[in-house]
């Protein structure tokens, strides 16, 4: 089960500096082909940071059920606040994911005219109250990481042979959302189809990864038909492509079955952060991954359009 995932050095993208970032972008292109998943190192995200907010989300679990009730997310239209155990389940034939979570966005107040106009993923957060520094600590963990999601961005497109800044109408007021996710750990002896999170794609860019130190996210090697581990490398995140890359590249690059499944005995933690672009950006058959032989696959359509069409194509699959 020992993983052949690479670990991709990025700090040129964030520099600049267009010599690194080819040779990243060149290690990129090789993951995005085979698994479309790659950790990345000297990433720029500060350390402390990171451990700050996997404490908090520790914290935030251990909260009594009430009260992470009392922020469901049931109560947002901008889907932003908590989801409890087996709310989802991500892979049919598997019973409800066993796994709680909370999610937040990019703040917007009550008057702002997006979420006057409901405006789709464009909302207020909603957040503990007895968590000091909780609020600060996410907000500037998503920032980061909405910086660092254009730089892997920029190696995209270089690694499809486009110049580095092809992408940069995308990043503009994107659609990104954070998630805290809890696993309890599954019994020795738990059913064959229970999942800590079922296998699935994801559907939108980029997904930027935190995990702890367990493990238990597994990503299938379709060349090997076997479930491949990703472990947890210190100081470095898990990327992984979503459906909307591969539609964009002609799926030339891969969005990849993944799941998890935490049989350790512990608590798991992770912390997914998906980068999905502006939900007006049309999404046309890049000129590098088409040809007469190989022409476009899929119609042109907006990054909202594909989120509605994915996630009811979901709904279809679970009710069936």
């Amino acid at each position: 089960m020992k993983s052949d995932i690479p670990i991709i050095d990025i700090n040129g993208l964030l520099r600049g500096d267009l010599a690194s970032s080819k040779i990243a972008a060149e290690k990129i292109k090789k993951a995005c082909l085979d698994h479309g998943f790659f950790y990345i190192s000297n990433h720029g995200v500060d350390e402390k940071l990171v451990r700050n907010l996997m404490r908090l989300t520790k914290e935030f679990f251990d909260l009594p059920q009430k009260e992470k009730e009392n922020i469901s997310i049931k109560n947002s239209l901008a889907a932003r606040g908590y989801e409890g155990l087996f709310a989802q389940s991500l892979e049919k034939g598997t019973l409800g994911d066993l796994k709680e979570s909370i999610y937040f966005g990019r703040e917007f107040d009550e008057d702002h005219p997006d979420v006057i106009a409901k405006k789709y993923g464009k909302g207020p957060n909603q957040w503990p109250s007895d968590i000091p520094t909780f609020k600060e600590t996410v907000m500037l963990y998503f920032e980061r990481m909405h910086e660092l999601s254009k730089a892997i961005m920029s190696g995209l497109a270089l690694s499809l042979d486009l110049k580095e800044d092809h992408f940069l109408d995308y990043c503009l007021d994107p659609l990104a959302r954070l998630r805290l996710l809890h696993y309890p750990s599954q019994s020795a002896d738990s059913p064959e189809n229970q999942r800590s999170a079922g296998a699935h794609t994801d559907f939108g860019g980029l997904t930027i990864l935190l995990q702890d130190n367990l493990g238990g996210l597994q990503v299938y090697d379709q060349g090997k038909q076997k479930w491949i581990e990703a472990s947890p490398v210190p100081n470095t995140f898990i990327v992984n492509l979503g459906d909307l890359i591969a539609r964009w590249t002609n799926e030339k690059y891969k969005s990849t079955l993944h799941r998890v499944v935490n049989k350790t005995g512990n608590e798991r933690y992770s912390i997914p952060f998906f980068f999905h672009g502006n939900t007006d950006y049309v999404v046309t058959c890049l000129p590098t991954c088409q040809s007469r032989e190989n022409p476009p696959k899929f119609a042109p359509t907006t990054v909202l359009k594909h989120f509605e069409e994915r996630y009811n194509s979901s709904r279809k699959m679970l009710k069936t």
